[in-house]
């Protein structure tokens, strides 16, 4: 008999929505062909039935919740993980601390916990107090009842060692390299800045937002994203895109090809991430050889080591380490060139994979020890 995963904490597969979506693109595929019986929990509408990356070895189950900023993943998380622990899998891989207040219910059916505790939600500028605590308080219910504590990054480790003595397995993202794609049209045969980034204050995006009025005298700017919500920070950058003729937004987008060819062609990308742990934009903007200029954090060091350009969240700074960037093509040569390099070396998606596989039956092994005694 196939041994049986259920992941919950993302919004279905295949999904194109964050990090965790693109994670389990991945990782589900790989785990059926490697003997797992899988179920990934989903939103309804939130996937495409006929998308042609769908492997039909996945399951998907479908839960009722509330389309919310403040409280959609309690609610969808809340649903998937009762419906799970009713059909009882051998080990459940749950996605975000916030999760971690359903985490008794699949515990008293006896089902093992994997949980992959993203970034520090609650350092995060886009919560308001409540949410932080209930994020915080979901981190506190996770470092008691997750068998097995993933974290993304090193740093990650390190903090929920301190905060709350647990442990952690480091398993980072992984980045594809998608090879001698074209440039995408509007852009094609021209110099260009690239940011990809959910719209939301921590990804340094008012900093950026004011530097692109600068950038956008000189060069291209292309701006992937949007806030999922809707509101100012999209209505900004749609304002951007419709009075300057060289800003581009691209909103979310769903088609891999042409986002990676976006990475593959830009002059500098911009990650202004600051929270959070290996951010799978940022591999993959080195699996594709972008140079990249960064927000000087401690995430952002540890995943691009010295192949990279940091800078201070302030507008002038940040204009001015792309415009130095974009006119030094030895630079922007040998940071793409590391950048890829680093990439395939410590950041592919076949080790991820591997590495979740084989915590997650590392958990299987613990329960028949215990069943059995």
């Amino acid at each position: 008999m196939a041994k049986s995963v259920a992941i919950i904490g993302t919004r279905g597969y295949p999904s194109y929505y964050g990090g965790f979506e693109t994670l389990v693109r991945h990782l589900a595929p790989y785990l059926a062909e490697h003997g797992w019986d899988v179920t990934v929990y989903g939103r309804a509408g939130a996937t495409d039935p006929d998308d042609p990356e769908r492997d039909t070895r996945v399951h998907t189950v479908t839960t009722a919740g509330i389309e919310s900023k403040s409280i959609s993943t309690l609610s969808y998380g809340l649903t998937a993980s009762a419906h799970a622990a009713r059909h009882r899998p051998d080990v459940a891989l749950v996605l975000n601390v916030a999760n971690g207040y359903f985490m008794p219910l699949l515990r008293a059916r006896r089902i093992p916990i994997v949980c992959n505790v993203d970034g520090i939600e609650w350092d995060r500028e886009k919560w308001g107090a409540k949410a932080k605590a209930v994020f915080r308080g979901g981190a506190r219910m996770t470092a008691r009842y997750a068998d097995e504590i993933v974290c993304d990054a090193q740093q990650l480790v390190d903090r929920w060692s301190v905060e709350f003595g647990r442990d952690g397995l480091f398993i980072p993202y992984g980045g594809t390299d998608g090879g001698d794609l074209p440039p995408v049209a509007p852009l094609a045969g021209k110099p260009y800045v690239l940011m990809v980034a959910r719209l939301v204050p921590e990804n340094t995006l008012a900093d950026f937002l004011t530097a692109v009025e600068k950038l956008s005298t000189s060069c291209d700017v292309a701006i992937v994203g949007s806030s999922g919500y809707g509101g100012e920070w999209d209505e900004r950058v749609a304002y951007l895109a419709t009075h300057h003729e060289n800003v581009h937004w691209f909103g979310h987008l769903h088609d891999d090809t042409t986002l990676l060819a976006l990475w593959r062609h830009a002059g500098v990308y911009f990650h202004g991430h600051s929270v959070g742990g290996t951010n799978p934009a940022l591999v993959q903007a080195m699996a594709s050889g972008a140079p990249v200029v960064a927000r000087d954090t401690v995430y952002n060091r540890e995943v691009l080591g010295e192949n990279g350009l940091f800078v201070d969240a302030e507008p002038s700074a940040i204009a001015d380490a792309i415009t130095r960037l974009m006119a030094d093509a030895e630079l922007r040569e040998k940071l793409r060139a590391g950048a890829k390099a680093r990439a395939a070396e410590h950041y592919t998606w076949s080790e991820v994979c591997a590495s979740y596989d084989r915590a997650l039956t590392a958990q299987l092994t613990t329960r028949a020890k215990v069943l059995s005694s």
